[in-house]
């Protein structure tokens, strides 16, 4: 086989090629015809000395020219391939071409599609029928079997879909199918994820004995799907799942939307080595938080990475009720008059029409209030009690003040967080104070404790709560006298609060205050809306028409033709064709119906076991290339030079040319048709054709890169990721380098030679490298290469104390490994101390440890040493003092750890010094050469 990816319809023709030799010698032997001229008899004198007459023989430049045409007739006969792929297993009966089209095959579509046409278009070259199949279509889905062309066009018709796939039930048709068409063959296109039913769904179509099987799914499953998306005290909770295939740290961007689609606030979403589940905020204002129709996340073309909102994910509905009749009269007194003053800007507030306890609580719960609030509240009627308590319990806040007649009624257990005593304290009373008691601190456990105590408010009344073992961990704010002002518990999925004091300022001063505000604030930031509106009340069906879905690419779009209103109020219902993913409802609200739920993992697809002959492919466009065509124009273009060489040396174009200009001619004739055969062999690119890998080095060299090596421990990985971007920050901010983002690296498997400088952090409780691996960073040291380690164990031990430290001990194991120069602390004039800052030291996140580098030549020489070595680098260098802690930052640009001591100007030093070691690394010892300038210039003044 040639060294050309070529392959021929029709090889024996090529023998043909045998008889170029006879064509030349018959080329030479038949010259051209003989150029005719007009008499000019002073043009005959002057060349009749010449000795040129009638050429007896073709030129060598025409005669190569007609070999070259001839050389490709015979090849454009044999019909060539360039980069011919292999016939895929296609015999048989039949083909039954199986191939998934649910959420997970949209990302790359197109190649699956480009896959599944090499399948149709050699089954139609053995004259078979094909079944054709997708597991994400109507269960009635015609299945064929199916002409080539029939197939072709179904397929090409196909899109996919935004619902999981159904293969139990496709399989199931496609084997009833093969029934009638025994020793079939089966191709089986998967989207790589394993779904519920798979064993019986293989099991069914692979048991009828096929002739042959073609397995195909992607090479690597890199798919991130959002499962939940939380609105929480301090921002949206993002929670995002990936294949457990991919275990390499990785971090993706999530952003969210309006209901006019515009973006609106962003969150980094961090995957751990080995983690398939991680976890984002975006801290945004609550306010904000409540306009976020759908979030998604960055680069995931598919409905997976998209979830929309609805209302039990925004603005909060907080149901009030009093018992009291003066609410109309004096407003000031009403117990319900600071509250909706201090809820209304961040709630919808509702309130029932009657004030029958019995009849008042039943019609705020069908308005599926987050938080019911109850301003002195007594006795609760039975029905009532029993249908607040199971609200409750299903995750609703009932937040509850005290007053007189919570004081004179009886204990509740299951609608109170703590056991009351009978009656009340007050000032002047039984049980009563000297003087009005102030609030304390918060506790650090209770969801106001980053709130800063009302140091004005004071309390002269409240209800006393009966001493028990937990009533410390229930109590959410206190007087200071230790009794509790807030307490709060759970109840199953659901929170109860009490306030021990009256909501108007009788009791307290609590509800004219700045931090009442803030308290219900935070408690309705912790409640969860329990429903929409248009769900119905309890018990009660609705049928929701479509309104906006989500497309297979994650687009929201309007409905499609298949899409039938969304039944709820029976529980959950699963993402269909007819119910796919998206809002369902109008613009008055909508529910949301996501197509992952907040337990769904992302398993890769086991091959299962086959008995016939398999195949295994990968989803790729068709890079095949058929070359007859290009070859027969390349031969016509050859045709047409040959004639109008032909037609020059006959004379047709004589008068201005000489022959040498002839011989120009011809040998420009001839690169003319080399560049015509090479344009007909090139291929005619619309596919990819770099190799594996090509982009990443190119990505990799494009740009200046800090590396740094990946430990296995995803806390450490980050804070060195963090501490190099940190780091590139600074450089950008001060010097003219713009490094590219860190790159972790990998020393047992990743390509070194693209980073100038590795850092890597000890640590002792990481395996130990590979002798593969310490080779590889030998040689990259060698090679040029840096490698800058860090103990981190300044305060444990520094390197050359008599005890090591663990992580010193492991840096002495590394070391003996490798070649490693002799060492010494960095002199007051090495290079680095002067390569852009000046620097006497090289602090980190610590600071007192040296920085240790490769020992000068001549080391002991301390007094006339310019050129320490030379233009060289250190290969290597080592500190304990934690560079990468120093240069950490969070997303803010914030420091994420104190320096030790807590010192702003050792961190300004500590940026400085990782300026000064990439300079040195990038320059060399340029800093040292201007030692030689007056030598240089008194040269140049001789």
């Amino acid at each position: 086989m040639s060294w050309l990816p070529l392959s021929f319809g029709f090889p024996a023709i090529l023998w043909g090629l045998l008889a170029l030799p006879v064509i030349w010698w018959l080329l030479r032997l038949t010259p051209p015809k003989p150029q005719a001229e007009v008499f000019p008899p002073l043009k005959i004198l002057a060349r009749v000395l010449k000795r040129e007459e009638t050429p007896r023989q073709s030129p060598w430049w025409l005669t190569l020219l007609r070999l070259l045409m001839a050389a490709l007739v015979v090849m454009a006969l044999a019909e060539p391939i360039f980069n011919p792929r292999e016939k895929l297993p296609t015999t048989g009966s039949a083909l039954a071409l199986v191939m998934d089209n649910g959420w997970a095959a949209s990302p790359d579509w197109d190649r699956r599609v480009a896959t599944a046409e090499r399948l149709i278009d050699d089954a139609a070259a053995g004259g078979v029928p094909i079944l054709l199949a997708f597991t994400a279509e109507k269960p009635n889905a015609d299945i064929g079997p199916f002409s080539s062309e029939a197939a072709r066009d179904k397929l090409r018709a196909t899109q996919p879909r935004p619902i999981p796939t159904d293969r139990p039930g496709v399989y199931a048709r496609v084997a009833a199918a093969l029934d009638t068409m025994p020793g079939a063959s089966v191709a089986v296109l998967a989207d790589g994820l394993a779904a519920q039913g798979d064993d019986a769904a293989f099991k069914a179509l692979l048991g009828k004995d096929p002739s042959s099987v073609v397995w195909a799914v992607p090479d690597r499953l890199a798919t991130v799907g959002l499962t939940d998306a939380e609105n929480q005290i301090d921002g949206f909770a993002l929670t995002a799942i990936r294949p457990s295939s991919d275990a390499t740290p990785r971090q993706v961007t999530a952003g969210a939307f309006d209901d006019k689609g515009r973006r609106i606030a962003d969150a980094t979403v961090s995957f751990g080595m080995d983690e398939t589940k991680g976890t984002g905020l975006m801290k945004v204002p609550f306010e904000l938080r409540n306009d976020f129709s759908a979030i998604s996340i960055d680069g995931e073309n598919h409905a997976g990475a998209v979830r929309v909102l609805d209302e039990s994910s925004k603005r909060r509905r907080v149901g009030l009720i009093s018992q009291s009749e003066a609410d109309q009269a004096q407003p000031l007194l009403s117990p319900l008059y600071y509250i909706r003053r201090a809820l209304q800007p961040f709630a919808d507030l509702v309130e029932p029409q009657s004030r029958d306890l019995a009849d008042a609580i039943p019609q705020l719960l069908e308005q599926k209030p987050a938080m019911i609030v109850m301003a002195d509240v007594g006795n609760i009627p039975e029905p009532a009690h029993q249908k607040l308590v199971e609200w409750v319990n299903n995750g609703g806040m009932l937040v509850r003040f005290a007053g007189s007649r919570l004081a004179a009624a009886g204990n509740d257990d299951e609608l109170l967080p703590v056991r009351l005593r009978t009656g009340e304290r007050s000032l002047g009373g039984a049980l009563s104070w000297t003087e009005p008691q102030p609030v304390t601190e918060f506790p650090k456990t209770g969801p106001f404790s980053d709130l800063a105590p009302p140091s004005e408010v004071t309390v002269s009344r409240q209800v006393l709560a009966e001493p028990s073992a937990d009533i410390v961990d229930r109590t959410w704010a206190s007087l200071a006298d230790g009794t509790p002002l807030v307490t709060g518990a759970r109840r199953e999925k659901g929170t109860l609060v009490l306030f021990h004091t009256a909501p108007q300022a009788t009791w307290s001063n609590l509800p004219i205050s700045g931090s009442f505000v803030e308290m219900l604030r935070r408690l309705v930031q912790m409640s969860r809306n329990q429903g929409t509106l248009a769900a119905g009340a309890e018990g009660q069906v609705a049928s929701l028409a479509p309104y906006r879905m989500i497309a297979a690419n994650g687009a929201l779009v309007p409905p499609p033709a298949e899409a039938r209103p969304l039944t709820v109020g029976r529980g959950p219902v699963p993402v269909t064709i007819e119910n796919p993913p998206g809002l369902y409802g109008s613009e008055e609200g909508v529910v949301a119906h996501n197509l992952l739920d907040a337990d769904t993992t992302l398993t890769p697809l086991v091959r299962p076991q086959i008995a016939a002959p398999v195949t295994e492919m990968r989803y790729a466009f068709d890079e095949s290339r058929d070359l007859k065509g290009p070859l027969v124009g390349a031969a016509l273009i050859l045709m047409l030079l040959d004639t109008l060489a032909v037609f020059w040396l006959g004379g047709m174009f004589a008068g201005r040319r000489t022959r040498a200009a002839a011989r120009g001619a011809g040998a420009a004739a001839v690169v003319l048709a080399a560049g015509a055969l090479l344009f007909a062999l090139a291929p005619h690119a619309h596919a990819d054709d770099s190799k594996p890998g090509d982009q990443a080095a190119i990505d990799a060299v494009s740009k200046t890169r800090l590396a740094y090596v990946v430990t296995g421990d995803s806390s450490i990985d980050a804070v060195s990721r963090a501490g190099l971007e940190g780091l590139s920050r600074f450089l950008i901010d001060k010097t003219a380098l713009e490094p590219g983002d860190p790159a972790g690296v990998d020393i047992s498997r990743d390509e070194l030679a693209f980073y100038p400088i590795i850092y890597w952090p000890i640590d002792p409780s990481a395996p130990m490298p590979s002798q593969e691996a310490i080779g590889r960073i030998d040689a990259y040291m060698q090679q040029g290469g840096t490698v800058l380690f860090d103990t981190r164990d300044q305060y444990a031990n520094g390197i050359g104390a008599d005890s090591a430290s663990p992580a010193t001990e492991r840096l002495r194991d590394i070391l003996s490994n490798l070649n490693v120069p002799p060492l010494e602390p960095v002199p007051a004039d090495h290079v680095l101390t002067k390569s852009f800052y000046i620097l006497p030291e090289f602090p980190g996140r610590f600071n007192g440890s040296p920085l240790w580098v490769e020992a000068s030549l001549d080391a002991s020489n301390t007094e006339h040493r310019p050129v320490r070595t030379g233009d060289g680098v250190t290969p290597i260098m080592i500190t304990a003092n934690d560079f990468a802690g120093a240069w950490a930052i969070d997303a803010s640009g914030a420091p994420m750890f104190p320096t030790v001591p807590a010192d702003p100007m050792q961190r300004l030093l500590a940026y400085r010094a990782g300026v000064n070691i990439v300079m040195y690394m990038l320059t060399g010892n340029y800093k040292s050469d201007q030692v030689h300038v007056p030598a240089l210039l008194e040269r140049l003044g001789q």
